[in-house]
């Protein structure tokens, strides 16, 4: 897989010297290893690909996306969770995950999880403001804060929790009112996430959900008749051209802010419809078990795994590999980055 190295510059002109994490499983570095709940990666298999084969409570074999992206751009090799109770003052300074993996932002997402809705991850972001003002002052704490690179990605539990799997939402929605509910959430939380500084923000739109392992064995009861569900991944087209917009007018309406769509949808299907010209082989099955159910405690290590990680998209039947968040993050700095992030940031300020 080629690596692509790329530069950034926040809106004022400034390389972005942390990186600040907010979202579900996708982004979760190990925070919820430190909370009550069963929504944990924190035991084999999950790791397995870890620099010191650690399962740190990232729900792959490996890195995730932050990680990725945080080390193109010379941050640092891994992001932590702000939640590490053993974090430095150097990891504070340089950025930290608050996403929680099992999140959304309808708080029917987090009920009988107990993991830490998308805005409720907003409290930890404060106390990590008040944390940096305790080490570097309270004007270079908003310095970093306003040239950090902002990561937010949420969504895809909501619909899969709430409309899809277990519909207690479709009998309040439609598809569409439910996805503008959605948006809504989406919208307050990233102007609140401005209020307390931020200002270049990456915001991802959904996958193609009808694609994941698990979504294809709900509905496909013939294991060789598995195929993409073409209607969920349509509702995930649906919202993240909604989400476009909205974006958009959002980044109108701030002034100094930088705000960016990641399309994960288009990068994704790729991968999934073309695997070979990216290295790939498996699609439709996680690397571990069947690759059909397992994900989370159901992936655990009396497990078996595939024998080849790096040819599997999923590493569970949820879960992309390290291999394929690579994929995704080398893309999102090739495509989003260089083309928005870079534009006309001297007008900005």
């Amino acid at each position: 897989m080629t690596l692509i190295v790329f530069t950034i510059r926040t809106c004022n002109s400034a390389f972005p010297s942390a990186i600040l994490v907010f979202g579900d499983s996708t982004v979760d570095t190990g925070n919820n290893n430190y909370i009550k709940t069963l929504f944990k990666g924190n035991f084999y298999p999950y790791g397995e690909d870890f620099p010191g084969k650690i399962p740190t409570g990232r729900f792959s074999n490996g890195k995730l996306v932050p990680d990725f992206v945080a080390s193109l751009l010379g941050i640092k090799e891994t992001v932590p969770p702000f939640l590490d109770p053993t974090l430095s003052n150097d990891d504070l300074l340089t950025g930290v995950s608050f996403a929680s993996a099992g999140s959304g932002f309808d708080e029917l997402t987090t009920a009988a999880s107990k993991v830490i809705l998308v805005s409720k991850q907003i409290e930890l972001f404060k106390a990590y403001i008040v944390r940096l003002k305790s080490i570097v002052g309270e004007e270079k704490a908003k310095r970093i804060i306003s040239e950090s690179l902002v990561i937010v990605s949420a969504g895809t539990n909501d619909l899969v929790f709430n409309f899809y799997d277990l519909p207690t939402r479709k009998f309040q929605f439609t598809i569409s009112e439910y996805q503008d509910f959605l948006l809504a959430k989406l919208q307050s939380f990233v102007k609140e996430v401005y209020d307390l500084g931020c200002r270049t923000i990456v915001v991802a739109g959904l996958p193609p959900i009808g694609c994941l392992p698990l979504q294809m064995t709900v509905r496909y009861v013939d294991p060789f008749k598995r195929k993409c569900v073409e209607d969920q991944n349509s509702d995930a087209q649906a919202y993240n051209h909604k989400l476009q917009k909205l974006l958009n007018q959002m980044k109108a309406l701030l002034p100094r802010s930088t705000i960016v769509y990641a399309n994960i949808y288009e990068a994704l299907i790729e991968l999934i419809q073309h695997p070979q010209k990216y290295g790939f082989v498996e699609t439709k099955r996680g690397c571990c078990g069947t690759g059909l159910v397992e994900a989370a405690f159901l992936c655990n290590p009396i497990t078996p795994t595939c024998a080849k990680h790096s040819q599997f998209v999923f590493w569970d039947s949820i879960h992309p590999t390290q291999s394929t968040y690579q994929y995704l993050a080398e893309n999102l700095g090739l495509e989003a980055f260089p083309n928005k992030l870079l534009h006309n940031h001297s007008n900005l300020f």
